[in-house]
């Protein structure tokens, strides 16, 4: 099953918690999440930067953090949400506010935005879509070996019916490398790169997948 873009949250069974993004892409696959000073990007790999000129929306930071959230999204609301965030408004509201403001993206495709955002002190995270006809922000309550996930099609309502029961890695590589082929993600075609965070004890550990 395709999927398209897929955004995660979650805690793994010995209680650390986990935003995760995935890339599929069937269109634009030569793509990479690199790390960016503090952000990480999507971006072009190497000698496919005219694919810029194709479809605008194929780079972005991706993952960013605040004091106290962490961040991860397939395209530019990472950053207006990021930054109201951190201003403090209300995660709520952030993600409804920047993603009603930037409505979904006006490709070929109609693609939506999907974002996710995780408490790095609590054990909470959203997840959040605005599509063509909708527009959904939940909030998940992080429970331990649990992720929930959204997508950019087929999966593309926040819910506990897309769920993944047995999440579990120790590292943020683990978890961008389980977002890829782990778990349910496994089933889910066309992987191209993956960019995670790993939170334990209020302290964050990125993670990057490259295919």
């Amino acid at each position: 099953m395709y999927l398209g873009r897929i955004v995660s949250i979650g805690m793994t069974k010995s209680g650390k918690k986990a935003a995760m993004y995935r890339v599929s892409s069937r269109s634009f696959p030569n793509r990479e999440a690199r790390e960016i000073g503090e952000n990480i990007s999507i971006m072009p790999r190497p000698g496919f930067e005219d694919d810029l000129k194709k479809n605008p929306y194929i780079t972005y930071n991706c993952a960013r953090e605040t004091e106290k959230f962490v961040i991860v999204s397939n395209g530019s609301q990472t950053d207006p949400i990021t930054e109201k965030i951190a201003m403090g408004m209300p995660v709520r509201d952030a993600l409804a506010y920047c993603s009603l403001s930037m409505d979904y993206e006006k490709d070929a495709y109609n693609t939506p935005r999907i974002t996710a955002v995780v408490s790095k002190e609590e054990s909470y995270g959203y997840l959040a879509i605005v599509k063509d006809d909708a527009l959904i922000v939940r909030k998940f309550d992080l429970t331990p070996g649990v992720a929930y996930y959204v997508s950019t099609y087929e999966k593309d309502v926040p819910n506990t019916h897309n769920i993944d029961k047995e999440f579990d890695v120790e590292t943020a590589a683990d978890a961008a490398q389980y977002v890829i082929d782990g778990g349910v993600f496994k089933d889910f075609e066309h992987p191209v790169t993956s960019a995670t965070y790993l939170i334990e004890d209020g302290k964050v550990e990125k993670g990057i997948v490259i295919l």
